[in-house]
């Protein structure tokens, strides 16, 4: 089935059949070597002519008796009047065409298809059961051989769809036969509405080869001579700058695609200045032969400028008007925008808390407003996760949560999260207000308590801590995000420092105060391929062990992203950190810096890089420095499995600045599996310069890239 025509013309009933009849005579002439001349009926023994048998595939055998011609195509009155077709509106795809069937109007006939000699003398030679490698060009195109009308031939052409497998020469004719009538199509779309295409045949040099050739006589591109838009007559700036959305003018060339471009140019243009109940209707284009040219007709109905006036939702949503308008980038009495509507919708998706959202405008209290009648599906309200890792250095670890996600509303999400581990048990609970008196704005209170079993450190840890931030997400993945917070955390923690081999316990009181900023210019949150991220995070802290004293904990993280082609990323990553205001020893083990691992250096333990006691374990440091550079190379059918070798390296001083002396760096080789919810990744690291006890291999398996 031919695709519908995105432009459609008004025919006369008597032009249509001229031109039909036209057509298949001019594809009949010259197409094989004799034609019979026989009127009568063929008897049902008579064996059947190639040309007459569907092209199936297959070569059909020799045949004695030659082909009856077509009968002529029946003649309707000439009389009846032309009905005008419209143009389907609707965004245009490159690889579809919009045909256009041969046309003629009560304003001048249609010219008359081009001779087809049919490449007779090579026809003649050939035997038309003999399997025949072909090829095929167009020819005659000129300034009508743009890009888009090529795609759309070579997507749809029956020569170009057969071409892999040998035919017969009555199976090339009849694919050569549909080409030329899809070629006329596509040039009258684009304004060529003379074009007159024959079919050729030449010898193609070796034995049982043959090419087929388009050749395309366009003629002249048809102009727009008079373009009318009712409805849009108004005076006023706004108006105008309406009318201008419709960007087909007087003296443009006659071209679908471009009519469709600019109908669903103004459709989408009046959404967005304020008419929700606009209407335009489909455009009627009348094509004039004798005058080269073409009328375009269409009604606009603007339904009147409208501001934003009440949000109305169903009873049993998630959550109330009230927060709909919250979670909204547009208040009461603001333009009614398209735009708007869309990212409402996308928005109320983002919360988890609905199922499906319907938006519709009706009309307001008066002639000035547009009301926003709202329906919202509930989705399921609670998770339950689990997470397995492992690290060297870090050992098994296991994560499971409960989470309850409307507990508060609006948007007070519950989470319950524990984690049992080789070297970390600890149980947590969050509240989290999504849309907190703002979209994108984010209020969470944490309750938690741990017990760490570190090479560095023993500690048990219970604390408070509150933030409000700006988030990003899968959906809306933000440019900047920021963060501002306070925690509060009591711990008792045991440590070796210096040459002494006793350990010491000591308790500690830390009220932090931190805050961040964050750029994110990547493309993709998990698994980013190009573009940067930038991000500084600062936290004075108040400490009472013995005595009270402060310090400020201060770092910076940045990654670039290169892709070198569609399937190998380059990435980068750095990081820098400080603590100024106190020495390492006075520090609590639990706020210093450390190294080493599978966020950090691979090849080395966790937390395994830096200054070591009199036992060989790490104690930390003030200052933390680390450099990553790794390239991600993509294979499979569908891109699904990576290979990332990668160079990381890094160091811990107990300096306000990192030494490079100390620097210590780790290489190794990655696997990815790139699922539906983001890159699988196992890495394999060995240090390059290790410290005395470290392991020879690292092994670090985890969700997302490793940066």
């Amino acid at each position: 089935m031919r695709p519908r025509p995105l432009a459609a013309l008004v025919v006369s009933r008597r032009g249509r059949a001229l031109a039909l009849l036209l057509v298949p005579l001019a594809c009949m002439s010259g197409l094989a070597p004799a034609n019979a001349q026989n009127q009568g009926q063929a008897p049902p023994s008579a064996p059947l002519a190639p040309d007459d048998l569907p092209d199936i595939g297959i070569d059909w055998p020799d045949l004695s008796k030659p082909e009856t011609p077509l009968p002529p195509a029946p003649q309707p009155p000439a009389s009846e009047p032309a009905q005008p077709a419209p143009v389907e509106p609707g965004p245009i795809s490159p690889p579809m065409p919009p045909p256009m069937p041969p046309v003629a109007d009560d304003l001048g006939e249609a010219p008359p298809p081009m001779e087809d000699d049919g490449g007779q003398a090579v026809l003649a030679t050939i035997d038309p059961t003999q399997p025949l490698r072909y090829s095929y060009r167009l020819e005659g195109l000129g300034d009508a051989a743009d890009d888009t009308l090529l795609s759309r031939f070579d997507t749809l052409s029956a020569l170009r769809a057969g071409q892999r497998e040998r035919a017969n020469i009555a199976q090339i004719r009849r694919r050569g036969q549909t080409d030329v009538t899809l070629l006329d199509d596509l040039l009258r779309a684009r304004g060529y509405y003379d074009s007159r295409t024959r079919l050729d045949f030449r010898a193609a040099g070796q034995p049982n080869d043959v090419t087929a050739i388009l050749a395309a006589n366009p003629g002249d591109a048809y102009k727009i001579g008079t373009l009318d838009i009712d409805g849009l007559s108004g005076d006023g700036s706004g108006m105008a700058d309406i009318r201008a959305l419709f960007t087909v003018k007087p003296g443009d060339r006659a071209d679908t695609d471009a009519i469709n471009g600019a109908t669903a140019a103004l459709r989408g243009g009046m959404l967005e200045r304020g008419y929700p109940f606009s209407e335009v209707s489909d455009p009627v284009l009348v094509v004039q032969h004798e005058q080269h040219s073409a009328t375009l007709n269409m009604t606009v109905t603007t339904g009147g400028y409208r501001r934003i006036g009440k949000i109305v939702v169903n009873n049993d949503a998630p959550f109330d008007a009230k927060h709909v308008g919250v979670i909204s980038r547009f208040s009461q009495g603001d333009p009614y925008r398209q735009a708007d509507i869309t990212d409402l919708n996308r928005a109320l998706v983002a919360t988890g808390l609905v199922s499906q959202v319907s938006i519709t405008p009706q009309p307001g209290a008066n002639d000035e407003t547009v009301d926003l009648d709202i329906k919202l599906g509930k989705a399921p309200v609670h998770t339950i996760a689990g997470e397995v890792g492992y690290g060297t250095g870090e050992g098994l670890r296991v994560e499971a949560s409960w989470q309850h996600r409307n507990f508060f509303p609006p948007e007070g999400a519950l989470t319950v999260r524990g984690v049992l581990g080789q070297q970390e048990q600890s149980a947590t609970t969050t509240v989290r207000w999504g849309n907190f008196g703002k979209r994108d704005r984010v209020l969470n209170l944490e309750l938690s308590a741990a017990n760490l079993d570190q090479p560095a450190y023993k500690a048990k840890i219970a604390g408070i801590s509150a933030s409000l931030e700006r988030q990003t997400n899968l959906i809306f993945q933000k440019d900047w995000t920021w963060s501002l917070g306070a925690e509060l955390k009591v711990s008792d923690e045991r440590d070796l420092y210096g040459s002494s081999l006793v350990p010491r316990r000591r308790t500690y009181g830390i009220f932090a105060l931190p805050s961040s900023l964050n750029y994110d210019g990547s493309d993709d949150l998990l698994d980013p391929r190009k573009g940067f991220r930038l991000g500084g995070r600062i936290s004075p802290e108040l400490s009472w062990q013995g005595n009270a004293f402060g310090y400020v904990r201060a770092q910076i993280d940045g990654s670039y992203y290169l892709q070198a082609n569609k399937r190998v990323t380059i990435a980068g990553r750095m990081r820098l950190g400080t603590i100024v205001g106190a020495s390492s020893d006075r520090i609590a083990p639990t706020r210093r810096y450390y190294a080493g691992g599978g966020g950090s250096v691979r090849g080395y333990g966790y937390q395994a890089i830096g200054p070591r006691d009199a036992n060989n374990d790490p104690v930390g440091g003030r200052s933390l420095g680390e450099l990553s550079i790794e390239a991600r190379f993509r294979f499979g059918s569908a891109d699904q499995f990576g290979i990332v070798p990668f160079v990381d390296a890094g160091t811990i001083s107990t300096d306000p600045w990192p030494s490079i002396k100390e620097m210590r760096v780790g290489a190794g080789l990655g696997f990815r599996y790139y699922s539906n919810f983001g890159p699988i990744r196992i890495d394999i690291g060995t240090p390059l310069n290790p410290q005395p006890g470290d392991s020879r291999i690292g092994v670090y398996v985890s969700l997302g890239q490793a940066f």
